[in-house]
């Protein structure tokens, strides 16, 4: 007979309860299609509603692209182009002088007609697929704060992140893989917060891939193992299991050990299917030239594979620490990170909808804020970049439901603050929510007494952007 001290019983009886509460919630909103379900964390599960995605990929251009050279043109900054703007200058985080008009010519592209910058071109060629959110609006203008808030719905507090809730919502396809990646050719701003799991199970935390590394055993530590045979690797994880859930049964719900056991067991089935999805060799050589040999081409490629086999959430972000935040010398920044990845991302359109997976993955592509109209002044004097702008900006969504060849709201004449149509993050991740079948309103977690839910207490679905 198992003896208890009073702080372990009353703990015990917490845990219980807590279960409990779970199982029968989870029970309520369908999360779980059967007992097996159950039993794997990450088996895929089916959510609210019928929705038009099925996977997430999030190109982050990581640092805050300018939405006034990029996404949303503003021939009045060029009239004005050092001069002082007549609404005068929104608070930002750094001192910042006259009109800065564009470097970039703006065209119009597809039957719809939306005009997008020279920089992206090529992606431009998809206008008809896309939907650009030209109303989009955070809360500060900081980096680590503004990516919190974009990728974890809270700018401050330890919350799960997007993939760590959709994965908690609707499990993965593919059981030897993980249900959410997320590649960096090193590590953003706020680091590995940007997937954290927070309080829901760590099994739903992002799996981070430095893509400046290209073989699997790089990109993956120790996935492969030098020293044993996999026959004797699988001796020895039935070992630990034993003595794991021995362990785990007198401490009843422990979630850090039940995201430690699943891991280990999730690590020895990656060790083929890992191997075969990162390895590009198996493209064909049209496909290779198509996203190119840089990090951000590879990184799109690989993204399409892993969806292909059933990952449910990517997210690609461009650089190292933040390589978008051009407060200097804006044109040759700009140009050179979207000759990076212009081309793969029309790649990956392209060959999403070629091979039928578009209609069914959502392509999300933006950043934490975008950038002021205005000219930083660097000691006083311009030089030729711009500040951050949480006030106003872009991001585009393609695929999954979305109303392609479409703009909704707009920022003022000058590109500084959204005015037409104002879209908060968290209304951008209701949407994305309900495209994937979720009422964001009910995909909730209980934790220290309280539902949570990734768009807090706020966000609406942007009817309009669907199709």
């Amino acid at each position: 007979m198992l003896q208890y001290t009073r702080r372990e019983m009353l703990g015990s009886m917490g845990a219980g309860m807590g279960m409990l509460g779970l199982v029968g919630m989870l029970g309520n909103q369908g999360l779980l299609a059967n007992e097996g379900a159950a039993a794997s964390p990450l088996a895929a599960h089916p959510a609210h509603f019928a929705g038009k995605a099925k996977h997430i990929i999030h190109i982050y251009l990581n640092g805050g692209p300018s939405q006034v050279d990029t996404f949303d043109p503003k021939p009045l900054l060029t009239k004005y182009h050092g001069q002082t703007l007549p609404a005068g200058n929104l608070t930002t985080e750094r001192h910042t002088g006259t009109a800065m008009g564009s470097p970039f010519k703006f065209a119009k592209y597809g039957k719809s007609g939306i005009e997008v910058s020279e920089i992206f071109s090529k992606t431009a060629a998809h206008v008809d697929d896309m939907c650009f959110i030209r109303s989009m609006h955070a809360n500060t203008p900081n980096h680590e704060q503004s990516m919190r808030l974009m990728n974890c719905g809270d700018e401050r507090l330890s919350r799960p992140s997007l993939g760590a809730w959709v994965t908690y919502g609707m499990g993965t396809e593919n059981a030897n893989l993980p249900g959410f990646i997320a590649m960096c050719p090193g590590l953003p701003v706020a680091d590995v917060s940007n997937w954290r799991a927070a309080f829901l199970p760590g099994i739903y935390q992002g799996t981070h891939l430095d893509t400046r590394k290209t073989k699997v055993e790089e990109l993956i530590e120790n996935i492969l193992s030098t020293a044993v045979t996999r026959k004797d690797q699988r001796r020895q994880l039935d070992l630990l299991m034993r003595f794991n859930r021995q362990h785990q049964q007198t401490r009843d719900d422990e979630p850090e050990l039940e995201a430690r056991i699943q891991s280990f067991e999730l690590a020895y089935r990656m060790q083929l299917e890992a191997t075969d999805a990162f390895d590009l060799s198996q493209e064909p050589k049209h496909i290779l030239e198509a996203y190119g040999n840089g990090i951000h081409g590879r990184q799109l490629l690989l993204a399409r594979r892993l969806i292909e086999r059933g990952v449910r959430i990517v997210q690609l972000y461009h650089g190292d620490v933040q390589p978008w935040d051009s407060h200097n010398d804006l044109e040759k920044g700009h140009r050179n990170l979207a000759n990076e990845c212009d081309g793969p991302i029309a790649a990956l359109l392209t060959d999403l909808k070629q091979r039928g997976l578009l209609n069914e993955t959502l392509v999300l592509c933006g950043g934490e804020f975008g950038r002021t109209p205005a000219v930083e002044l660097v000691n006083g004097k311009p030089g030729g970049g711009r500040d951050h702008n949480h006030w106003g900006f872009t991001v585009w969504m393609a695929g999954g439901g979305v109303k392609g060849g479409t703009v909704y709201g707009a920022t003022d004449e000058f590109g500084y603050r959204a005015v037409e149509n104002p879209v908060h993050v968290h209304d951008l991740h209701a949407t994305m929510l309900h495209l994937l079948g979720f009422d964001h309103k009910k995909l909730t977690y209980r934790h220290a007494g309280r539902d949570f839910r990734l768009t807090d207490v706020h966000g609406s679905v942007i009817h309009e952007v669907l199709a």
